[in-house]
């Protein structure tokens, strides 16, 4: 046993039970869109939609709880709680990782929220890894979140599209330090600042606050301020910038991309997702598209995880890689040897 080995203890999901199907996501759009495109370019059959009792940290809990039921761990074990649920959340202000402690009883633990928007998981990942090795007292971390962003789309705005599979659901990941299986290995973040402000919220914050006049735009303002300059910027940066992340995270796990096995990687539209396979001479069924289920921001990874073992495309021996990019702008991967 080395103690800088951290290895995955479990995984623990929470999925609601209600769906927007490909159709109602066309009607949405009055047209725009056709039930057969949503389907084929944006690869969405279905997605998820939370009801009014599955808000982020809510959901973030109920995968927590999944988790302890199927590792069997304590939650006196756990030392820290790392939570990746998003800032749209049942109460503003409130800690999404304290409220996960208090209701799991990990009274032991302390926790903070961490915020990278879609790459919240992988960026929690090398952050827990590297804790657990450089502080003799922490031994375990939850990893834990909650996501609903769907709640925001705009279905009449054009420029939203790729925002449309948005979606609901929570995930968790128990870490352990000295854990000599489902080894976390290396990772890689890559983040570009020039794209901050070009996608968000447009309403809610101090620059422009929800009055009585923008309240009803206000809950649909997530948007993308600049489409032009993102588009443009992303074409130019995105796949390469994918590309370094699975090339330097590789490298640190002393790996190449022959040893891939399974790619996690969060919903995006159906060409990039299968020109990414493409890339990494991999199979479909060396990766689950999420087309089922939508994008649940930085719990794709957990979910594409969870789903590749329950289906078998993930054995013994697999060299995982978990892929995800964020607003803001930021890409990564984490490479994780799996049994």
């Amino acid at each position: 046993m080395s103690t800088n080995n951290v290895g995955i203890v479990g995984i623990g999901i929470y999925l609601p039970k209600q769906v927007m199907t490909a159709k109602e996501i066309a009607e949405q759009t009055n047209g725009v869109w056709t039930e057969d495109a949503v389907i084929e370019k944006l690869g969405i059959k279905q997605k998820l939609i939370a009801n009014d009792q599955e808000g982020s940290q809510e959901m973030s809990y109920l995968a927590a709880k999944d988790c302890l039921e199927k590792t069997g761990v304590n939650p006196l074990d756990i030392d820290v709680i790392l939570s990746v649920t998003e800032e749209w959340k049942e109460y503003p202000l409130t800690t999404s990782a304290l409220y996960v402690q208090g209701k799991i009883g990990a009274t032991n633990a302390w926790g903070i929220d961490l915020q990278n928007r879609c790459c919240t998981t992988c960026s929690a990942l090398k952050i827990a890894k590297d804790m657990l090795i450089a502080d003799d007292e922490i031994n375990t971390i939850m990893i834990v979140g909650g996501y609903r962003n769907g709640d925001f789309v705009d279905y009449q705005d054009k420029t939203m599209s790729m925002m449309y599979n948005l979606s609901a659901g929570g995930g968790a990941l128990i870490l352990r330090k000295g854990y000599d299986k489902n080894l976390v290995l290396g990772s890689h973040i890559i983040g570009d600042g020039s794209l901050a402000r070009t996608a968000g919220c447009t309403i809610g914050g101090t620059v422009n606050p929800i009055t009585k006049q923008n309240v009803d735009k206000a809950y649909k303002s997530l948007t993308l301020m600049e489409p032009q300059m993102m588009k443009a910027r992303l074409n130019d940066v995105s796949m390469n910038n994918w590309l370094t992340c699975i090339d330097e995270s590789l490298r640190k796990s002393q790996k190449t991309r022959n040893d891939i096995d399974y790619l996690g990687i969060l919903h995006i539209k159906r060409s990039g997702h299968e020109h990414m396979l493409q890339e990494l001479s991999l199979e479909p069924e060396q990766s689950t598209y999420l087309e089922d289920y939508g994008h649940i921001g930085q719990i794709d990874q957990i979910l594409s995880l969870y789903l590749g073992l329950e289906q078998g495309r993930i054995k013994d021996g697999n060299t995982v890689c978990l892929l995800a990019a964020g607003i803001g702008y930021v890409w990564a991967s984490t490479i994780v040897r799996w049994g």
